[in-house]
């Protein structure tokens, strides 16, 4: 017969206990970390609201000081930076996360990889930056948005691999078993079952890494570094958000105050928005 535990049993008041402590601990940090998250948003949108609001933050090119103006050169240069740097590091890193999960399971190769992906992902953005500056921009004499996109592009890598990695190695061996039983060669298998079934959770790891460089400033500051003009070319020195926004607010002028608190707003609203779609895509997955 099983012993029915009594409320006043003294193990059972101390489990009790200790379990309500940790609960207040663990809801009071969850407090405190939603607390600065909502500080941090609510001062953004009151402070960079009306920036937000005007159209020509949109249309207009970054002024001078004590000129009306906008960010438009500054956001097509971080768009076309994040574009660019995205499409050099998702088929590395997809490439490499279907090598680590599909054929090297096992061996001194892959466990190596995984470790140095892992470093590299842990990496802070200024060290990338700085091997950028003195692979590329060194060597060709000159700033550009092409050195700004490599360096984000290996930011980006790291974050695929990873994701791709587990993503792949959470689909069941019954499903690539099958597969070959029907007499598929294992590319086909890769390509056509594991991609298909891991499709969600890969392209959420994409929008991870997306968000991840949409803010990044230390690397372009040694190999894009800024544009006061519009500037299509990828091979001079190309205007972004986070370089105005960091020159913008450093200066002692309102206006450009105003355009570097509109800009800060301005991405934390897209990184929390394809935070948000990322999570989704991943939450229709599971």
């Amino acid at each position: 017969m099983s012993r029915v535990i009594s409320a006043n049993n003294p193990l059972y008041l101390s489990r009790k206990r200790r379990n309500a402590a940790v609960l207040a601990a663990s809801s009071a940090a969850l407090a405190l970390g939603l607390f600065w998250l909502a500080w941090i948003l609510f001062t953004l949108v009151v402070e960079g609201g009306s920036a937000l609001l005007r159209i020509s933050l949109f249309t207009r090119m970054t002024p001078p000081p004590g000129s009306d103006g906008g960010l438009l050169n500054a956001i097509a240069g971080s768009v076309a930076m994040a574009g660019v740097g995205t499409l050099i590091g998702t088929p590395v890193g997809i490439l490499a996360g279907t090598y680590l999960a599909e054929f090297g399971r096992r061996g001194w190769l892959a466990s190596g990889t995984r470790f140095l992906n892992d470093v590299l992902l842990s990496a802070p953005s200024i060290v990338i930056g700085l091997f950028v500056y003195t692979i590329y921009v060194k060597q060709v004499g000159h700033f550009s948005g092409f050195a700004g996109s490599l360096a984000l592009g290996l930011i980006v890598v790291p974050v695929v691999v990873r994701t791709t990695d587990d993503m792949l190695k959470l689909i069941p061996d019954t499903l690539r078993e099958a597969a070959a039983a029907l007499g598929c060669p294992a590319w086909k298998i890769v390509t056509s079952v594991t991609y298909r079934a891991a499709r969600a959770g890969i392209l959420t790891g994409i929008l991870l890494a997306v968000a991840r460089i949409s803010g990044e400033t230390a690397p372009l500051l040694f190999t894009a570094l800024n544009n006061q003009f519009w500037s299509a070319n990828m091979n001079a020195p190309m205007a972004n958000l986070p370089m105005v926004i960091f020159q913008f607010a450093m200066s002692p002028y309102e206006d450009w105050h105003r355009l570097a608190w509109g800009g800060a707003a301005l991405i934390t609203l897209a990184v929390l928005a394809l935070n948000i779609i990322a999570r989704s895509l991943f939450a229709k997955r599971a």
